[in-house]
């Protein structure tokens, strides 16, 4: 089996990972880096058995469209990871498939942002690495903010005060994957860095899984946090890094072998369930 890596860096812990887990089952992994990185870019015209799609460019969806047009799987499609890079849109579909998601709203560019008297999240409206994620909670912080990004596109979110800790579930194929990590919104004072296990409730874990048949996803992550009647979810990424997951690779590579194969179910020859 033949199987494309759209990839950034294949050295990535986790691709890496799942590369030699692969390359142990006799398949061929082929690594591509659109935009003219370290991949071989003469590949691009050569159809696989199967795509894993990480990288989310321009030229990464363009060329996952293209295998796509020639009847490639490719996890996840180029439609659901871009429509997880706009968070208006998002939001949208979120809430219009009766997902609690947190009210999302088109800030315009973040020099166009005004203080209401109360606390609210920034964000990026198109995700990706180094967006802006930020609570403003006064005038001062925002004028900061609109100085360093002032043509940004940005949506807003009502704060959601919590303990400081963001609840973090990653899904590959079926099986769920989660942990406990310090929120980008505490304080600096808040409490230790880092993260820490976590086992989600059985509701939380069909929210995660209930969010992938909405947004058409196989490998993504959810952001939860403790609204004040049911957890809200504050974002969805398609493909994340899912770093410091035990089981995570073995996920991943019996995805691309099911898929690749045109098998049905989940978790194929690795295992499956519910990690903390």
């Amino acid at each position: 089996m033949r199987v494309g890596l759209i990839a950034a860096d294949p050295r990535h812990p986790v691709l890496a990972a799942v590369a030699g887990l692969l390359e142990g089952q006799g398949c061929e992994v082929v690594h591509v880096a659109p935009a003219g990185g370290a991949g071989d870019a003469g590949v691009a015209g050569e159809l696989v058995d199967v795509c894993l799609l990480k990288a989310r460019t321009g030229p990464a969806l363009a060329l996952a469209r293209e295998w796509e047009r020639r009847g490639v799987p490719v996890v996840n499609s180029a439609a659901a990871t871009e429509l997880c890079q706009d968070r208006v849109r998002m939001a949208d579909l979120a809430r219009s498939a009766g997902l609690p998601f947190v009210p999302t709203a088109d800030g315009g560019r973040m020099a166009e942002l005004t203080w209401q008297g109360r606390p609210f999240v920034v964000k990026s409206r198109h995700s990706r690495r180094h967006d802006l994620v930020a609570l403003v909670d006064g005038e001062a912080r925002l004028r900061e903010l609109a100085a360093r990004w002032p043509e940004e596109p940005v949506v807003t979110q009502p704060f959601v005060p919590g303990t400081g800790w963001d609840q973090k579930l990653w899904v590959v194929d079926g099986q769920v994957f989660a942990a406990r990590r310090r929120s980008e919104l505490a304080a600096p004072d808040g409490g230790p860095e880092g993260g820490e296990g976590w086992v989600p409730s059985a509701g939380r874990t069909a929210l995660a899984l209930r969010v992938g048949e909405v947004f058409g996803l196989d490998v993504y992550g959810v952001d939860l946090l403790d609204g004040p009647d049911e957890p809200v979810v504050v974002d969805v990424n398609a493909f994340p890094g899912i770093r410091g997951q035990a089981g995570a690779p073995q996920a991943l590579a019996a995805l691309a072998l099911r898929v690749g194969a045109g098998v049905g179910g989940a978790g194929a020859g690795f295992g499956a369930g519910v990690v903390g």
